[in-house]
């Protein structure tokens, strides 16, 4: 009621333009119709969802975000919330959608090479620190599915935006050759609950109890079973010959890659005494190989890197090139892989981005 009654006679905040419709009109088949959903239904964006999503967060309905690629489109607030009522968010959600449009739009995404890719990647959301717990978001049993609302539609809303604001549809601007069911969204958050863990947020530079969003140029998820390794040099092997696989066998240095590490698989490695960064360095140096087994053209298969680099140790990532997420329940001795955009070769033009959510 708050909400219709400041429609009524605030309805002046609002700067988008309005959209009319026939009162026989179905809103939800008008924005199918009009090319505004990503192949689902979403809710209208009624000045009243519009008024109540922006009291989500104390910043101006007209302030501009950025512009948003492929067409470089101004980004307001008030834009941000139009397409976070079409993805379903509730208002607190505001400031950690807010911090992952930031954070894509930071040049070291690379959100228009993102966008516009032969390949599968679309933004990957990890959320980091207290906002995590507040808004209800899921870091535990099926962590990377469906089911939690803030977790499916944070990473919708800011696919929407994308779309939306920035006419990144696909077959236009969106050329991937076969997409992947993130492009729909995929957001989680990281399992912070052993305080003995580094969580991510911590390992990109902020300190402890500081909400983050991190986003990644991934697709996923690609499954690792393990059932049998039960010492952690075992278990690291066994990922390795999983992670050496990412885009192609013979591929190198050309994407990153994140593993999601499930309770039971950790387990084995605390129990160990290993921390994150034991685990990742370890990870990295199991997934050095021979270049002579690598080389183009070796049993009959083209890819590959060039013979001059047949005698070299060469390593599946560059050293900054795989990092370690905790999530999923626990029981299951399950992890996942999600691989990264293969354009992460340019690793200094190229990098995941991290910023803090502020509300």
């Amino acid at each position: 009621m708050a909400e219709r009654l400041e429609a009524k006679h605030k309805g002046s905040m609002l700067r988008a333009r309005r959209i009319e419709f026939g009162d026989d009109d179905d809103p939800v088949e008008v924005c199918f119709e009009r090319g505004w959903t990503d192949g689902l239904p979403v809710i209208p964006p009624t000045d009243e969802r519009v008024i109540a999503m922006l009291k989500g967060t104390p910043r101006r309905p007209d302030e501009v975000i950025g512009k948003i690629p492929p067409y470089l489109a101004g980004c307001t607030v008030e834009k941000v919330a139009i397409n976070a009522v079409m993805a379903g968010c509730k208002p607190q959600y505001m400031p950690v959608l807010l911090a992952a449009l930031e954070a894509a739009l930071d040049p070291l995404f690379t959100l228009h090479g993102v966008l516009a890719t032969t390949y599968f990647s679309s933004p990957l959301i990890i959320v980091n620190g207290p906002v995590a717990k507040k808004i209800g978001m899921n870091c535990g049993i099926n962590a990377l599915g469906q089911g939690n609302r803030a977790n499916a539609t944070i990473g919708r809303a800011l696919n929407l935006i994308v779309q939306n604001v920035g006419g990144g549809r696909p077959g236009e601007a969106d050329r991937s050759t076969l997409g992947a069911p993130s492009k729909f969204t995929l957001c989680f958050a990281e399992d912070e609950s052993d305080p003995e863990w580094e969580p991510l947020s911590v390992l990109r530079g902020f300190a402890r109890g500081v909400s983050t969003v991190t986003l990644f140029q991934g697709h996923g998820v690609e499954a690792f079973v393990d059932q049998k390794s039960r010492t952690p040099e075992a278990l690291t092997r066994s990922i390795a010959s999983s992670l050496v696989k990412i885009g192609h066998p013979k591929l190198v240095q050309s994407a990153r890659a994140i593993l999601v590490l499930s309770p039971e698989h950790y387990r084995i490695y605390r129990e160990a005494g290993w921390d994150r960064r034991r685990i990742e360095r370890a990870l990295y140096e199991a997934t050095i190989r021979p270049g002579s087994e690598l080389v183009a053209g070796t049993d009959g298969v083209g890819e590959g890197i060039p013979a001059s680099r047949a005698g070299e140790m060469v390593p599946k990532f560059h050293e900054d090139g795989l990092m370690v997420v905790r999530a999923g329940g626990k029981a299951g001795l399950f992890s996942a892989i999600l691989p990264g955009w293969l354009a992460g070769r340019n690793r200094l033009e190229l990098q995941p981005v991290t910023k803090e959510v502020k509300s």
